[in-house]
């Protein structure tokens, strides 16, 4: 049988590790992971990706790729061509988060596919359904299978369904049981429904609790509990990678203000993980702020987060910050001007600032290495970005600064060819 490469890591780090190797495209989304009985997890990967896989960082030992408690396995089977794992043309890419350590094995191609999974899954549900609809004198259709949930999230026990799914008029005739059966096919003891956002200046969802008394949830992310009311707080799971990504940061001693806090999605990873001394969270949606104050405490952070529980325009803040992040989509915009008031005047600081911008063509994890037109309508946009707030510096402090683009993040698709980016800015006074 082929032999499939594979990263073993501890359980504990699995999701951060599968975040870091989606994030450049290194996963092998044809295989499941596989969780071992000693604790490990086993993600694949792609095998072209081996010359830029670095799963050994300096502060750790060399391990030996083959543990002893496995059988001999031969990293490179007769199957598979010789492949020279750290090659001079191919810069290495350190997958391996601080703190934590991999190897790299090869495993037989018996892993479960993922494909494989989800029919199981979609036939469990399919099983429920037939069932529900034979007993109440309907029958199973190609209209009813394509009218099921392609995807949807899970935070706890409650899963969240999209809004194109159980429309078809069969369903309304079962409507009182159907959202328990669905409920019992997807493993859940709750249903809520989202159809949208509303135009209220929070971007509240619109959810709709199909099954349950009550709305609130739990959603652990990278070792952070969050908690909130799903029917009135928004939480992008597609915004992993970034909160991985500030995780990563070393904020030791910095004062950060965060002037889109929501329920805490990027102010707990600059507590938590980047250390920030002082985080100054702004936030007007009431919700929200309920559930910030409740993920603080849980998160054991309160102590070093000041909440501010209005509009940010009129927060009464110095310039404190040496970090300013602007989490806001489609555009952070209007929170430029504060922003740049709220930079210390001194030394100035680092703003992260959220985008959605249009152009042609495929996204990458970085700009710089797409093609041609995504590569200049990144630069443009960084440049003019660089170029608008390095004005309103001047404006506010009435001394010259400079900006300097550190990086541009692809954080993922928003829709077809519009795309939720973050510009790294330093900003310095000349």
């Amino acid at each position: 049988m082929d032999a499939v490469p594979c990263l073993r890591v501890p359980k504990c780090d699995a999701q951060e590790f599968r975040q870091q190797l989606l994030s450049r495209t290194f996963l092998d989304r044809g295989f499941g992971l596989v969780k071992e009985p000693t604790g490990t997890v086993l993600l694949p990967i792609v095998p072209w990706c081996l010359p830029q896989v670095d799963v050994t960082p300096p502060c750790l030992p060399q391990v030996d790729v083959t543990p002893p408690c496995l059988p001999q396995v031969d990293v490179t089977p007769p199957c598979l061509p010789q492949v020279d794992v750290t090659p001079p043309c191919l810069p290495q890419v350190d997958v391996t988060p601080p703190g934590s350590s991999s190897q790299l094995v090869w495993c037989q191609s018996s892993l479960l596919k993922k494909k494989e999974k989800g029919r199981r899954r979609g036939n469990k549900l399919e099983e429920v359904l037939l069932e529900l609809l034979e007993s109440h004198g309907e029958r199973w259709t190609e209209e009813l299978r394509v009218d099921l949930p392609r995807s949807f999230q899970r935070h706890g026990d409650l899963v969240l369904l999209g809004h194109n799914c159980f429309l078809a008029p069969p369903w309304k005739k079962i409507d009182k049981e159907l959202w328990r059966a669905v409920a019992k096919g997807l493993g859940a003891k709750r249903l809520a429904r989202m159809s949208g956002i509303r135009s209220d200046g929070y971007r509240s969802p619109k959810v709709t609790m199909l099954l349950g008394e009550h709305s609130w949830v739990k959603h652990v992310d990278n070792g952070i509990t969050y908690e909130f009311d799903v029917t009135k707080c928004m939480f992008s799971a597609g915004n992993i990678s970034e909160k991985l990504r500030v995780a990563g940061f070393d904020c030791r001693g910095e004062t950060v203000v965060d002037l889109y806090a929501g329920i805490g999605y990027f102010t707990l990873p600059y507590l938590v993980h980047a250390g920030a001394a002082h985080v100054h969270a702004c936030e007007w949606n009431p919700h929200a702020v309920r559930a910030l104050h409740k993920n603080l405490v849980m998160n054991g952070v309160h102590d070093r987060c000041t909440v501010h529980p209005e509009d940010n325009r009129q927060v009464q803040l110095g310039s404190v910050a040496d970090r300013v992040n602007l989490g806001l989509i489609p555009t952070s915009e209007d929170g430029w001007p504060v922003a740049c008031r709220l930079l210390k005047k001194t030394t100035g600081g680092i703003l992260h600032i959220h985008q959605n911008v249009t152009w042609p063509g495929v996204i990458s994890d970085e700009w710089g290495g797409g093609v041609r037109g995504e590569r200049e309508a990144g630069q443009a946009w960084a440049a003019d970005a660089a170029s608008r707030v390095g004005s309103l510096l001047k404006e506010v402090t009435s001394k010259p600064w400079t900006t300097s683009i550190r990086h541009i993040e692809a954080v993922k698709s928003y829709a077809p060819h519009v795309h939720h980016v973050v510009l790294d800015l330093e900003c310095r006074p000349s």
